[in-house]
């Protein structure tokens, strides 16, 4: 039954029926006071409802006003006298008054930090972003996410929405414990989440996730080439693992091998494939694939690798790990054993370039702690879920939000050596061009006079 639903009124010589639902942890019951009469001697009728007994929070009772079609009939005109206009006139039916049972939750930790003299640092601390920036989104999401009265309840504000979201995600507590903070049932906490990650989906990611402009993309050549001396690249990529519930089908392809002989507990995952600039925020991702996938099969499946493959990154290099395949639009380091001085001044200078992108993702996973974590999240939601860790990112990116050094995050995810990791000649040649030119003109390693 959902909430602006009215529920069918019982028959006049039925017990004042009960619905008693777990997932919702509300009661709701129908009286009807003129019912009283028709019951047999023997039973009373109860016009209370005690709550459970293993439920601790007390409840309350709302009254609503009586329908439409309970009330009393017109006055009968040109009556005698009272006695007569009683004789012609039958009494008055009483009326039917429906009365809501809901659980009373305390919603004064909520109360507490969306007072406006809550200071700055605690706030920021609680939702591992600034308040203007939490005014921000809730101004963006408002108009996707509010929700408009009912003749049962009141509409859940757009900032406790947003809240209940961001909450989640940054602290990837269990939704019964959200669920006590914010004064909510269990499933509205996971509606919410789920309503406010698609509206950041549809309404944020156009325009906080997006690929660069060309102008947007020379600028981040610049900056690269001014960090590692390597020019015309575009991105830094990663790929890492998020750790999920054994899923009902396929659960072969998300067992992950190496996190469980490393941690020595069955690990299933999905992985999160990322493109960065050089400030660490997010042009481009792929979510969702197996984690028993290598990371050079989920760039085959990627849209990244369709719009490089039609030449529109414009002979722009992305920079990837060892875990990636050399291709003529890939840059990796070089993986054998013995290596020249200019192919070692190459790793070391790629090694810039790649910890700009491995410490994005450490501060994806430190500030939101949903990431750290097995999510209650079907597998289906996944991709909205994680996508919205994403933009969220994003923004507090660009708005210089500050991370607090206990929200450091270590990566541990495991780089596998594609079997294939030379596929193009013509990346061959660029690569050894490139570390000949890092050393002799003196960019990296020794130089040579």
């Amino acid at each position: 039954m959902t909430a602006h639903q009215t529920p069918p009124l019982l028959p006049s010589a039925a017990v004042a029926a009960t619905f008693d639902d777990d997932l919702f942890s509300y009661y709701y019951s129908v009286f009807q006071e003129e019912a009283s009469d028709s019951l047999p001697p023997t039973m009373e009728r109860t016009t209370t409802k005690r709550p459970r007994a293993d439920d601790p929070s007390p409840s309350r009772l709302v009254a609503f006003k009586p329908s439409a079609s309970s009330s009393p009939p017109p006055l009968v005109a040109d009556a005698p006298d009272e006695e007569a206009a009683s004789r012609t006139t039958p009494p008055p039916a009483q009326p039917h008054h429906r009365r809501l049972w809901v659980k009373d939750r305390s919603r004064d930790w909520w109360d507490h930090y969306n007072h406006p003299d809550v200071p700055e640092e605690e706030f920021r601390r609680a939702f591992r972003m600034s308040r203007a920036t939490f005014d921000f989104l809730c101004e963006e999401l408002g108009s996707a996410v509010a929700k408009e009265d009912t003749a049962l309840r009141a509409a859940i504000p757009v900032r406790q929405r947003v809240a209940v979201c961001v909450w989640r995600l940054a602290t990837g507590e269990p939704l019964r414990l959200v669920s006590r903070r914010f004064g909510l049932g269990i499933s509205t906490c996971h509606k919410l989440v789920l309503e406010v990650c698609t509206a950041i989906r549809n309404v944020l990611m156009p325009r906080a996730l997006v690929w660069p402009s060309p102008a947007d993309a020379a600028a981040t050549a610049a900056r690269f080439e001014a960090l590692s001396g390597i020019p015309n690249v575009a991105g830094a990529m990663y790929t890492t693992h998020i750790p999920i519930i054994a899923p009902k089908v396929s659960v072969a392809a998300y067992f992950n091998r190496r996190h469980t002989e490393r941690n020595q507990k069955t690990s299933y995952t999905v992985t999160l494939q990322g493109v960065v600039d050089a400030d660490g925020i997010f042009t481009d991702v792929c979510i969702g694939w197996p984690g028993s996938m290598p990371d050079d099969q989920i760039l085959e499946k990627s849209a990244l690798y369709q719009r490089a493959n039609s030449g529109q990154l414009n002979s722009q290099w992305i920079v990837g790990g060892a875990s990636y395949p050399l291709l003529d639009w890939v840059l990796v380091p070089y993986a054998q054993r013995n290596l020249t001085w200019a192919q070692h001044a190459f790793n070391e200078k790629i090694g810039d370039v790649q910890r700009v992108a491995k410490e994005a993702f450490a501060r994806l996973k430190g500030r939101w702690g949903c990431l750290q974590k097995r999510t209650e999240v079907k597998l289906q939601d996944l991709p909205v879920f994680l996508g919205a860790c994403c933009v969220l990112h994003n923004i507090c990116e660009m708005r210089k939000e500050n991370m607090d050094a206990e929200l450091q995050f270590e990566l541990v995810d495991d780089e596998m050596v594609p079997e294939n990791g030379l596929q193009s000649v013509s990346g061959m040649q660029a690569r050894d061009s490139i570390a000949h030119n890092l050393l002799h003109h003196g960019i990296a390693g020794t130089s040579f006079l």
